[in-house]
Protein backbone atom coordinates (compact mmCIF):
# COMPACT_ATOMS: atom_id res chain seq x y z
CA UNK A 1 0.00 0.00 0.00
CA UNK A 2 1.38 3.39 -0.99
CA UNK A 3 1.70 6.01 1.71
CA UNK A 4 0.69 9.65 1.56
CA UNK A 5 -2.47 11.64 2.00
CA UNK A 6 -5.06 11.37 -0.76
CA UNK A 7 -7.88 13.84 -1.32
CA UNK A 8 -11.15 12.58 -2.74
CA UNK A 9 -13.58 14.76 -4.62
CA UNK A 10 -17.28 14.28 -5.25
CA UNK A 11 -17.87 16.84 -8.01
CA UNK A 12 -21.41 18.14 -8.27
CA UNK A 13 -22.88 20.88 -10.40
CA UNK A 14 -23.11 23.26 -7.41
CA UNK A 15 -21.06 21.71 -4.63
CA UNK A 16 -17.88 19.67 -4.26
CA UNK A 17 -17.49 17.24 -1.40
CA UNK A 18 -13.90 16.81 -0.22
CA UNK A 19 -12.49 14.02 1.95
CA UNK A 20 -8.95 13.04 2.87
CA UNK A 21 -7.08 9.99 3.99
CA UNK A 22 -4.50 9.77 6.71
CA UNK A 23 -0.88 9.38 5.58
CA UNK A 24 -1.04 5.58 5.94
CA UNK A 25 -4.09 5.34 3.67
CA UNK A 26 -6.20 3.68 6.37
CA UNK A 27 -8.82 6.28 7.30
CA UNK A 28 -11.11 8.39 5.13
CA UNK A 29 -12.28 11.61 6.78
CA UNK A 30 -14.63 14.38 5.61
CA UNK A 31 -12.93 17.73 5.04
CA UNK A 32 -15.39 20.30 3.71
CA UNK A 33 -17.92 21.24 1.07
CA UNK A 34 -16.62 23.68 -1.54
CA UNK A 35 -19.08 25.64 -3.66
CA UNK A 36 -18.51 25.86 -7.40
CA UNK A 37 -18.24 29.52 -8.24
CA UNK A 38 -16.85 30.41 -11.64
CA UNK A 39 -13.66 28.40 -11.26
CA UNK A 40 -12.78 29.83 -7.83
CA UNK A 41 -13.27 26.36 -6.33
CA UNK A 42 -10.08 25.26 -8.09
CA UNK A 43 -8.04 27.57 -5.89
CA UNK A 44 -9.63 26.18 -2.72
CA UNK A 45 -8.82 22.64 -3.85
CA UNK A 46 -5.19 23.63 -4.50
CA UNK A 47 -5.07 25.15 -0.99
CA UNK A 48 -6.37 21.88 0.48
CA UNK A 49 -3.75 19.89 -1.46
CA UNK A 50 -1.05 22.11 0.06
CA UNK A 51 -2.61 22.12 3.54
CA UNK A 52 -2.74 18.32 3.73
CA UNK A 53 0.37 17.73 1.59
CA UNK A 54 -1.75 15.46 -0.60
CA UNK A 55 0.10 13.16 -2.99
CA UNK A 56 -2.94 12.18 -5.02
CA UNK A 57 -6.44 13.39 -5.85
CA UNK A 58 -9.18 10.86 -6.49
CA UNK A 59 -12.20 12.20 -8.34
CA UNK A 60 -15.45 10.27 -8.51
CA UNK A 61 -16.37 9.45 -12.12
CA UNK A 62 -20.13 9.18 -12.70
CA UNK A 63 -21.05 5.90 -14.34
CA UNK A 64 -24.37 4.31 -15.09
CA UNK A 65 -25.26 0.92 -13.60
CA UNK A 66 -24.36 -0.53 -17.00
CA UNK A 67 -20.78 0.69 -16.49
CA UNK A 68 -20.96 3.37 -19.18
CA UNK A 69 -20.05 6.90 -18.23
CA UNK A 70 -22.93 9.03 -17.03
CA UNK A 71 -23.94 12.42 -18.39
CA UNK A 72 -21.73 14.31 -15.95
CA UNK A 73 -18.58 12.33 -16.76
CA UNK A 74 -17.46 14.82 -19.42
CA UNK A 75 -17.73 17.65 -16.85
CA UNK A 76 -15.67 15.62 -14.37
CA UNK A 77 -12.98 14.92 -16.97
CA UNK A 78 -12.87 18.56 -18.10
CA UNK A 79 -12.78 19.90 -14.54
CA UNK A 80 -10.09 17.37 -13.61
CA UNK A 81 -7.97 18.44 -16.60
CA UNK A 82 -8.18 22.08 -15.45
CA UNK A 83 -7.16 21.06 -11.94
CA UNK A 84 -4.27 19.04 -13.34
CA UNK A 85 -2.93 22.21 -14.99
CA UNK A 86 -2.82 23.89 -11.57
CA UNK A 87 -1.31 20.84 -9.84
CA UNK A 88 1.07 19.23 -12.35
CA UNK A 89 2.98 17.26 -9.70
CA UNK A 90 -0.10 15.76 -8.04
CA UNK A 91 -1.47 12.49 -9.41
CA UNK A 92 -5.14 12.71 -10.34
CA UNK A 93 -7.14 9.50 -10.73
CA UNK A 94 -10.76 8.80 -11.62
CA UNK A 95 -12.71 6.20 -9.64
CA UNK A 96 -16.18 4.83 -10.36
CA UNK A 97 -18.65 6.58 -8.07
CA UNK A 98 -21.78 4.57 -8.81
CA UNK A 99 -24.38 4.96 -6.06
CA UNK A 100 -22.15 6.95 -3.69
CA UNK A 101 -24.59 9.86 -3.38
CA UNK A 102 -27.48 7.48 -2.74
CA UNK A 103 -25.43 5.65 -0.09
CA UNK A 104 -24.35 8.94 1.48
CA UNK A 105 -27.98 10.09 1.80
CA UNK A 106 -28.94 6.73 3.34
CA UNK A 107 -26.09 6.85 5.86
CA UNK A 108 -26.94 10.39 6.94
CA UNK A 109 -30.64 9.53 7.24
CA UNK A 110 -29.68 6.51 9.37
CA UNK A 111 -27.63 8.85 11.56
CA UNK A 112 -30.80 10.85 12.25
CA UNK A 113 -30.16 13.83 9.98
CA UNK A 114 -33.09 15.04 7.92
CA UNK A 115 -32.81 16.32 4.34
CA UNK A 116 -32.21 19.93 5.37
CA UNK A 117 -29.49 18.98 7.82
CA UNK A 118 -27.56 16.69 5.51
CA UNK A 119 -27.58 18.94 2.46
CA UNK A 120 -24.42 20.64 3.73
CA UNK A 121 -22.52 17.41 4.43
CA UNK A 122 -23.86 14.85 1.94
CA UNK A 123 -21.19 15.77 -0.63
CA UNK A 124 -18.45 15.28 1.96
CA UNK A 125 -19.92 11.90 2.88
CA UNK A 126 -20.02 10.91 -0.80
CA UNK A 127 -16.33 11.89 -1.07
CA UNK A 128 -15.58 9.73 1.99
CA UNK A 129 -17.30 6.78 0.29
CA UNK A 130 -15.33 7.36 -2.94
CA UNK A 131 -12.09 7.45 -0.94
CA UNK A 132 -12.96 4.36 1.12
CA UNK A 133 -13.66 2.47 -2.09
CA UNK A 134 -10.37 3.64 -3.64
CA UNK A 135 -8.34 2.69 -0.57
CA UNK A 136 -10.00 -0.73 -0.45
CA UNK A 137 -9.20 -1.34 -4.13
CA UNK A 138 -5.56 -0.50 -3.48
CA UNK A 139 -5.39 -2.73 -0.39
CA UNK A 140 -7.00 -5.62 -2.28
CA UNK A 141 -5.07 -5.35 -5.56
CA UNK A 142 -1.83 -3.62 -4.59
CA UNK A 143 -2.39 -1.18 -7.48
CA UNK A 144 -3.43 2.44 -7.60
CA UNK A 145 -7.23 2.65 -7.88
CA UNK A 146 -9.20 3.70 -10.91
CA UNK A 147 -7.79 5.34 -14.00
CA UNK A 148 -5.26 8.11 -14.40
CA UNK A 149 -6.96 11.27 -15.62
CA UNK A 150 -7.06 11.38 -19.41
CA UNK A 151 -6.33 7.68 -19.89
CA UNK A 152 -9.41 5.58 -20.49
CA UNK A 153 -7.45 2.55 -21.67
CA UNK A 154 -5.93 1.37 -18.38
CA UNK A 155 -7.94 -1.30 -16.57
CA UNK A 156 -9.85 0.16 -13.65
CA UNK A 157 -9.08 -1.71 -10.45
CA UNK A 158 -12.51 -2.58 -9.12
Amino acid sequence: MRTGVRLAIDLGTRRIGVARSDAAGILALPVETVYREGGQEMFRITELVAEYNAKEIIIGLPRLLSGKEGKNAADVRSWGAELEQLLPTCNIRLVDERLTSVSAHQQLRSAGLDGREHKSVVDQQAAVLILEQALEIERRTGRAPGLPLGNGSESEGA
